[in-house]
């Protein structure tokens, strides 16, 4: 499974396309899945990830009303992408309206994802968790 780290700051063409790091491209090369993200990011899935993430989703409650809203916004904002041979993925326009993309974007690895983030929404968003960042360690990995 690919393992994507590191924190990048790439810009959209006026297309609004988007080189994805020289890092993610071999992981990302046979295709991905771009959709909505937490926290007004969007998130980037290598297709076999992808696949591994619906196949939770099909086994969860449809009953449940919280999993039928979270499937709802995950696949309806969904696009499947083929890095052309520049390494560069098109970013649809309700996906960049969603984030709040423009020009300038961050890019980041989130071990099993690689999430694209406006960089004022990346900055609050750093500044907001930096704090609580030392004591998730002990509630996420105890003993860590």
């Amino acid at each position: 499974m690919a393992v994507f780290v590191g924190t990048y700051t790439p810009k959209l063409d006026d297309k609004g396309r988007l080189f994805l790091p020289a890092k993610f491209r071999d992981q990302l090369e046979e295709g991905l899945m771009v959709t909505r993200g937490q926290e007004r990011c969007l998130t980037v899935y290598s297709l076999a990830q992808f696949e591994v993430l619906t196949a939770k989703l099909r086994e969860a409650s449809l009953t449940n009303k919280a999993t039928r809203s979270y499937v709802r916004m995950l696949s309806s904002g969904a696009f499947d992408q083929t890095p052309d041979k520049q390494g560069r993925i098109g970013i649809a326009p309700l996906l960049r309206e969603y984030a709040g993309l423009r020009k300038d974007v961050v890019v980041i690895g989130a071990l099993d994802r690689v999430e694209i983030w406006d960089p004022a929404n990346w900055e609050t968003y750093l500044q907001s968790e930096e704090e609580q960042f030392a004591d998730l360690s002990d509630e996420i990995l105890p003993g860590v």
